[in-house]
């Protein structure tokens, strides 16, 4: 670690870095572990925010994959920008803790976390990391105000066209709002099934198969995360007619067991399968000059 702070300063300098290294680390642990707790008991439990976990994993992931670039970036410590945002974030969090509002805390962990690499490092560093911090973004709990205003319109949405999709298909099925008559069976569409939580874990999904593939081209990047969200809608409608075809064959007991579990695993397989094959489409319409992959 010494060697990776070290610069041209005078003597006693690394010794220097390993003080402020191990000041920094503390106070971020001292932010982190109680808000993880928290998360992990309160939010990272139920069906909607269950990803956050796996959001955090790979966030780690990425940065693991490019430690090397990050450790050869020029040592050009960004103090003043990164003292501004440690401090915002501890503020951030200090509210946050302060009036129960995780999100608060949340976020400023996420500033503290980028003004320490700003301090460490420098702003080549933070560049370097700039995707798995903003991939990071996707952890923080929506708020339940706004998740009730977008869900109940989405929902409705999914239910209509998942009826009438099962309705040509031939099976005897009516809707109520959100609620599904499928024969002597009721199923309520919930959230989870179609809710913009899943929506908004198949944008993170979008997103991380963009960088994972290293596309030069911007124009193919913005198409293809944008063409996330309808991917991700007909995603849904897909789980839903799973349901309701469950249900009727197989009844009602069937459709809110394990299969009510595999179909929201099977979401997002179908949403990875329709956007390796959207990205197939983009890369004949737009061409090879749209292919090339960073190095």
């Amino acid at each position: 670690m010494s060697t990776v702070l070290s610069s041209p300063a005078g003597p006693g300098q690394p010794w220097t870095n390993r003080l402020a290294i191990g000041a920094l680390l503390g106070a971020f642990l001292l932010l982190l572990v109680p808000t993880v707790m928290d998360l992990a008991n309160q939010v990272w439990n139920t069906d909607e925010q269950g990803h956050g976990p796996i959001i955090g994993a790979v966030s780690l992931w990425l940065m693991w994959r490019s430690r090397e670039r990050v450790i050869n970036a020029p040592y050009k410590p960004a103090n003043t920008l990164g003292m501004l945002l440690f401090a915002a974030g501890v503020l951030g969090y200090a509210l946050g803790r302060s009036q129960q509002i995780i999100q608060g805390e949340v976020v400023g962990i996420w500033l503290a976390a980028m003004g320490m690499v700003l301090l460490l490092r420098g702003a080549e560093a933070l560049r370097v990391w700039a995707f798995p911090f903003f991939f990071l973004i996707f952890i923080v709990p929506l708020p339940g105000v706004f998740v009730q205003a977008m869900t109940i319109p989405l929902k409705t949405a999914v239910s209509y066209v998942a009826e009438q999709l099962m309705y040509w298909a031939g099976y005897p099925v009516a809707r109520t709002g959100v609620i599904l008559q499928v024969g002597p069976y009721q199923l309520l569409v919930a959230d989870a099934c179609a809710g913009l939580n899943s929506m908004f874990t198949l944008e993170a999904l979008g997103l991380l198969y963009c960088n994972l593939m290293g596309y030069t081209s911007k124009l193919r990047n913005v198409l293809l995360a944008i063409l996330v969200i309808p991917i991700a809608f007909i995603a849904n409608v897909v789980r839903v007619m799973i349901l309701i075809l469950v249900t009727f064959h197989f009844g009602d007991e069937a459709g809110q067991g394990f299969v009510h579990t595999f179909a929201g695993m099977l979401l997002f397989g179908v949403g990875l399968v329709m956007m390796l094959g959207t990205d197939s489409v983009l890369g004949r319409v737009l061409g090879q000059s749209h292919g090339a992959r960073a190095k």
